[in-house]
């Protein structure tokens, strides 16, 4: 496994937000780093600035192997600045999920947007997804 950050689709697949199963392993590695070369599942590298690189970053043990995966809420941040790449319906689609099963708050969502400049993008889906509760 390359060094990185696992990002987007497969984190939302890891977090269990989404049903679809991504057909690449998403990496998220630094502006300059050196674009690694994957041993064996298809990788698809996103490149993210130093900052964003290292906020909401979570460690997990996957099959004895530790991992970091962005937390939730930073996914769903990135899936909306990322939209173009994985496509609108995903984003939307996690952020459902997301606040369905309570795995973060709207004002964690927000705050992450906010700090990846996509506030103004997110803001209407948060908005019709907790306008009732």
């Amino acid at each position: 496994m390359p060094k990185g950050v696992i990002c987007l689709v497969s984190a939302l697949a890891f977090h269990q937000l989404t049903d679809q199963l991504p057909r690449q392993v998403w990496i998220a590695i630094g502006q300059k780093d050196w674009a690694p070369k994957a041993d064996g599942a298809p990788v698809r590298l996103v490149r993210f600035t130093d900052r964003l690189l290292t906020e909401g970053v979570e460690s997990h043990t996957i099959e004895g192997v530790p991992v970091k995966v962005f937390g939730v809420a930073k996914t769903i941040a990135d899936c909306f600045r990322y939209r173009n790449k994985i496509g609108l319906s995903v984003a939307i689609e996690g952020l459902q999920e997301a606040l369905r099963q309570r795995k973060t708050t709207p004002g964690e969502i927000a705050r992450q947007a906010e700090r990846g400049a996509v506030a103004t993008i997110i803001r209407p889906y948060l908005e019709a997804l907790t306008a009732n509760g």
